[in-house]
């Protein structure tokens, strides 16, 4: 079974992006800061071999719609060289690119990380987009978290943990790895916000599959 995994940088206090993000500036103002360790010259071996991760692992992408204004012109592709899920309220025909097609969905999240799952082959499903990631977090729907923390304060912009209501949510951190500019981390998601009994929300180590 595919996991749902959420790939992400964000500053030390907490932002994904920086302010007015816009076409113009796709990470906001100040944003590209964030991605120092991807277009960094030369690349660390532990940076390089993270992101090399990512790209192998990546199956299918599920992200929303105002990410796909915001990079599709910067990428000119899909931003991984597989299928990828625009979700939208706003129906349209799939957008075909050189490595892969956007198919956007009207149908909500859950509908569209059914099919990503459907095209993964077995690979992640990965998450793009704040909404995005909150949105999963917030109904259980995610497995994983691939935090990598940027030694930055960005001081405004879109924070990544928010709009989540006031249940807790319970992760084990499975790795920790660190470069001179970035810390990467990942957590294994144990319990659902959405549970009112405060039981685990435990998918399993192997499987990754939700339940419901």
């Amino acid at each position: 079974m595919s996991k749902v995994v959420l790939h992400v940088t964000m500053s030390l206090d907490g932002f994904m992006a920086g302010p007015d993000v816009s076409v113009e500036h796709p990470m906001g103002r100040g944003g590209m800061r964030l991605h120092d360790w991807i277009l960094h010259t030369p690349t660390s071996d532990v940076d390089a071999t993270v992101s090399e991760e990512i790209s192998a692992s990546t199956g299918a992408v599920v992200l929303g719609r105002r990410t796909y204004d915001v990079g599709v012109e910067v990428w000119q592709d899909t931003p991984f060289p597989v299928p990828c899920f625009v979700l939208t309220h706003h129906a349209r025909s799939p957008r075909v690119m050189k490595s892969g097609a956007f198919t956007f969905v009207t149908s909500g999240l859950e509908s569209a990380l059914q099919q990503a799952e459907a095209v993964a082959n077995g690979k992640d499903v990965t998450l793009m987009g704040a909404d995005v990631a909150q949105q999963a977090l917030g109904a259980g729907l995610l497995d994983e978290i691939n935090l990598q923390l940027a030694p930055v304060l960005l001081g405004e912009g879109r924070r990544l943990f928010e709009h989540l209501g006031t249940d807790q949510l319970e992760l084990e951190r499975t790795r920790l790895l660190s470069s001179p500019l970035v810390t990467h981390l990942r957590f294994r998601v144990l319990r659902s916000p959405s549970s009112s009994d405060g039981a685990a929300f435990d998918r399993g180590p192997d499987t990754g599959s939700r339940q419901s």
